[in-house]
């Protein structure tokens, strides 16, 4: 194996370029020139978290469906430089996973958008989780001894691993895992992946949707650098990032802003205020009391061009430290 892929294996981001075929806007609308070679669209560069195979890698696919051959650049990054090569220009979009729908958000992650302004979610994909049992061809669950995968794809999957009665072992990447499957040809370990991976590496799905509950599905964010707001259909939505100058107290205030304009709220998180984690509150006897402070950040329907919402989104300032709109975007439920 080549040291690069050595690296991207372990740090977990390829670069991947995807030809450019919606980018979660309006149906029938024109996506962006990123410019022409031949009077043909050169191909936009993607980068995703997550080696070829991964759940993030069918999300790009998914996003990006032309991209049938993905062409991985020959470099691995943390997630940070995800961020960082949007803003270098390496590349147009990237995607990260940001939810999974039994397991909540993924902190980091969304820290990382408090942390880089000029980076701005462009689209959101909502698809369902096929965790699937994955073994090199003509292995039978009789032959096996082991099941591999990432510790959240097994804690979902428990029920199953229980009955099969086999050794199960947590590994840091479930892609990586089946590929080292199928290029070592190992008979008696079979990996929970999704299908994707099962493609990549030439692996037979043994079983499909083995986890224990329903409902599973994962969210993930578009991110570009420098794109304006979009009227994105019927599926629009805006997520805005917020302190309070008096902290969770100012908190129902700051949603009735959204409510009283008839927009409707669908998410609310909130991440530690790094900028000032710990507000002294002063009680009746000069006792001042330690809280921990935070910025909100919250999903409401609608574009940011809707007058309603610029102008909730203009009332947040009058009683917050700071506001800034992460993206205005569409919405879209993959298959």
């Amino acid at each position: 194996m080549h040291t690069a892929e050595v690296l991207a294996s372990r740090l977990g981001l390829d670069i991947a370029v995807a030809e450019l075929e919606r980018l979660f806007s309006q149906p029938g609308a024109d996506p962006p020139d990123y410019g022409l070679d031949g009077g043909h669209r050169r191909p936009i560069r993607v980068a995703y978290q997550g080696v070829r195979g991964s759940y993030c890698h069918e999300a790009a696919t998914t996003s990006f469906p032309s991209a049938a051959a993905v062409e991985a650049f020959p470099s691995g990054f943390w997630m940070e430089d995800a961020f960082s090569t949007l803003e270098s220009g390496s590349a147009d979009r990237a995607i990260i996973p940001a939810e999974n729908s039994l397991d909540g958000p993924i902190d980091r992650n969304l820290d990382l958008l408090l942390r880089h302004p000029a980076v701005r979610i462009t689209g959101e994909l909502v698809v369902p989780v096929n965790h699937c049992l994955l073994a090199a061809p003509g292995v039978e669950i009789s032959d096996l001894r082991r099941i591999v995968s990432h510790p959240q794809a097994l804690g979902h999957c428990e029920r199953r691993l229980q009955s099969l009665d086999l050794e199960v072992e947590e590994v840091d990447d479930a892609a990586e895992a089946a590929r080292a499957v199928a290029e070592d040809r190992i008979r008696d370990t079979a990996v929970i992946g999704s299908r994707i991976a099962a493609k990549e590496f030439g692996l037979r799905i043994m079983e499909q949707s083995i986890h224990d509950e329903g409902g599973n599905y994962n969210r993930f964010l578009q991110l570009g650098v420098g794109d304006g707001p979009l009227y994105c259909g019927e599926n629009r939505k805006t997520t805005v990032a917020f302190s309070l100058e008096k902290g969770v107290s100012g908190l129902f205030r700051a949603l009735w802003v959204f409510e009283s304009r008839g927009i409707r709220v669908t998410k609310v998180d909130h991440r530690p205020n790094r900028a000032n984690p710990v507000r002294l509150v002063n009680r009746a006897g000069g006792v001042e009391l330690a809280q921990m402070d935070y910025v909100f950040v919250v999903d409401v329907e609608g574009s940011e061009l809707d007058p309603r919402v610029a102008a909730a989104v203009a009332g947040l300032g009058e009683f917050s430290g700071f506001v800034r709109v992460l993206g205005s975007y569409a919405c879209t439920c993959g298959a």
